[in-house]
């Protein structure tokens, strides 16, 4: 199978590409070329930019599927779509769950959840237009390739080589133990994708040739906030004891804590994506991986979380 990969292999894109390679698939890469590119040197690269539209790279060549990680805005995949025309097969456009309505939305929600209303008058992406321009993402890629078009959905995505805010500022926070400020409660759900799971999933869709839209979610099992802070601790062998604290009183956001108004947003149904073949990682063998990489990496500044001195504070106030 020859796959055409459209987006940086940072992180979501190294696990879709490491997993074709792994399945003896005939990988092509597009990008900028500034992300990853000391990755899999045997794999051929077109140089492009989806910002400025240039997409001259793409002007040959055929391809059994291509897979889009990079579209964030209907311009990205309409020029792409242009570009590619008839000569791939099937176009697998990696979208989110914030496609979805926020409201009135119960555990267990499948892929039929309404969306919200596409958003196409705008290219910034902000907490409020990400899911809305998704949503015209999706509409755009059925329009043109209908039963040829696969739709994933993935939660949050989290993995060795993430270096966005996510599972790595727990990991490391709880393998230091003891006293940890947990802004919220601790029963609160969390659902989050190992991205190799994602991948396995992306990569058997376009080996099944399967259409339709898929939640791409885990764990295996339900897991709270506490379990997951619990799991790392386990995984670095220390020892931690969550004290609740006040969110107004946090002075930035944490990773994966999330009002109770959103909770239901965090049980979502995988039951599509299992019977197609999405794997489930414990969380946690994850986590150890996510501990693993972050120590060999030297554990650089995260850039998000709480600072030292920001969550002693926190805790003396909340003795």
């Amino acid at each position: 199978m020859r796959i055409l990969v459209l987006g940086g292999t940072s992180f979501v894109g190294r696990a879709i590409v490491d997993d074709a390679l792994h399945t003896g698939a005939e990988v092509t890469l597009f990008g900028r070329g500034r992300t990853g590119s000391e990755l899999f040197p045997d794999v051929p690269r077109r140089i492009g930019d989806r910002d400025t539209g240039d997409y001259t790279a793409l002007g040959r060549g055929t391809w059994d599927a291509v897979v889009d990680v990079s579209g964030y805005v209907p311009r990205h995949v309409g020029q792409a779509m242009d570009a590619l025309g008839d000569r791939v097969g099937r176009y697998l456009f990696i979208s989110s769950q914030a496609v979805y309505v926020r409201a009135h939305v119960g555990p267990g929600s499948d892929e039929d959840t309404p969306r919200r209303p596409p958003v196409r008058d705008t290219e910034e992406l902000t907490e409020e237009t990400y899911g809305p321009l998704k949503v015209a993402c999706e509409d755009d890629v059925s329009a043109r390739y209908g039963s040829r078009a696969t739709i994933v959905r993935p939660g949050k995505v989290v993995g060795p080589y993430d270096v966005q805010a996510g599972l790595t500022y727990w990991v490391r926070r709880a393998a230091r133990g003891g006293r940890v400020a947990l802004p919220g409660r601790p029963e609160q759900p969390v659902q989050v994708i190992d991205s190799r799971d994602l991948a396995r999933l992306v990569v058997q869709l376009l080996v099944d040739d399967r259409p339709g839209a898929f939640h791409a979610v885990g764990p295996a099992e339900p897991t709270t906030i506490a379990d997951l802070i619990h799991t790392c601790a386990r995984a670095a062998g220390s020892k931690v004891d969550l004290v609740p604290v006040p969110a107004e009183r946090v002075p930035r956001s944490l990773p994966l804590i999330r009002p109770e108004s959103t909770w239901s947003t965090q049980r979502r149904s995988p039951a599509r994506a299992r019977a197609a073949g999405m794997p489930a990682t414990p969380l946690a063998v994850t986590v150890a991986d996510v501990l693993a990489w972050d120590r060999a990496r030297g554990e650089p500044p995260l850039g998000h979380g709480l600072s030292s001195e920001e969550e002693a504070k926190l805790l003396t106030e909340n003795r």
